[in-house]
């Protein structure tokens, strides 16, 4: 009988969040959630230990011989093919640098040999997850981006990551591209916003909630908003153009302040005459936890494996 469940993990900067999902329905077995804090400086072994305890977890929650296997969506750099950890020169995850996590988790598990571990970077995971049946399952093409600690993107055609051709950036994804001074990932990310708002007015805050909570009282927070929304849209229309988008899906934790930038970004895309849809994530942290899952569905998996490399 054919095997239906699939694991998902999803690995945060400081998080480990895995799930039992069906690969026939789409539905997360929200009995097999389990969620862990994991200290992002702490030995490999530490990490994997955290990583592997939550995975078992999970694993208790439904019956193993019909789990196809576990697909993680992890941050890069990353060899998603071998299961690689390339991680450096960022405060976290440094300690798992030239890890073969794959064999590292089938050890601690101890699976069997035919046990499948898939790796996808969590961008492409997040929107994987919202085309398959989010925001963004009704569109044969869509762009994704997830706007908070860092700037996330993934193209999707059809289900699948386009990271290559002229119709998307180098690697698929938009953060690297230079804008301004730097690149966008400077910009459209929470340290953009609270990074500016410090520099106009010496005051620090600890996150973008924070600065939404001020908007009414601080007279500069509704212009820090509306010039992120305007240049955001002038940033992303040639894209969504080029690729022919049929609709935007905004996740991350900025995205919860949208009703304070959202009108202002969505007028600017209009004024590049751009029409593409625009729609807040649905499934929020479950797809890029359904996102991972989906590496283990046969069809995709074939289709996907071109693409890992580049990732």
């Amino acid at each position: 009988m054919e095997k239906n469940i699939a694991i998902g993990a999803d690995i945060g900067g400081s998080h480990i969040t895995a799930a039992a999902i069906n690969l026939s329905t789409g539905n997360i077995i929200r009995e097999s959630l389990t969620e862990r804090a994991v200290d992002n400086r702490a030995s490999a072994s530490t990490i994997i230990g955290v990583w592997a305890e939550a995975l078992s977890n999970t694993l208790s929650k439904v019956t193993f011989g019909d789990v196809k296997g576990i697909g993680f969506a992890m941050p890069g750099p990353f060899d998603y093919v071998k299961g690689i950890c390339y991680i450096r020169g960022v405060a976290k995850y440094e300690n798992l640098y030239g890890f073969n996590i794959s064999d590292a988790i089938a050890s601690s598990l101890d699976v069997p040999p035919d046990f499948l571990i898939r790796f996808m970077n969590d961008a492409s995971s997040f929107a994987v997850g919202e085309a398959w049946a989010g925001s963004a399952s009704n569109a044969s093409k869509s762009l994704s981006i997830t706007l908070g600690t860092g700037f996330g993107s993934a193209f999707i055609e059809d289900r699948i990551p386009i990271v290559d051709g002229p119709l998307v950036p180098k690697i698929g994804c938009v953060y690297h591209l230079p804008y301004r001074d730097g690149i966008a990932d400077d910009y459209f990310s929470t340290r953009g916003l609270l990074g500016r708002y410090k520099k106009e007015t010496g005051k620090e805050l600890s996150g973008v909630k924070e600065l939404a909570q001020l908007y009414n009282t601080d007279k500069f927070i509704p212009e820090l908003f509306r010039d992120f929304g305007l240049n955001l849209g002038i940033f992303l229309a040639p894209w969504l153009k080029g690729f022919e988008a049929e609709v935007l899906v905004i996740g991350g934790n900025i995205s919860h302040a949208y009703d304070l930038f959202g009108s202002h970004f969505e007028l600017s895309l209009k004024e590049q005459n751009c029409n593409c849809e625009v729609a807040l994530s649905k499934l929020k942290e479950d797809a890029a936890l359904l996102g991972s899952a989906y590496l283990l569905d046969d069809h995709f998996w074939r289709s996907v494996q071109h693409a890992l490399p580049l990732m």
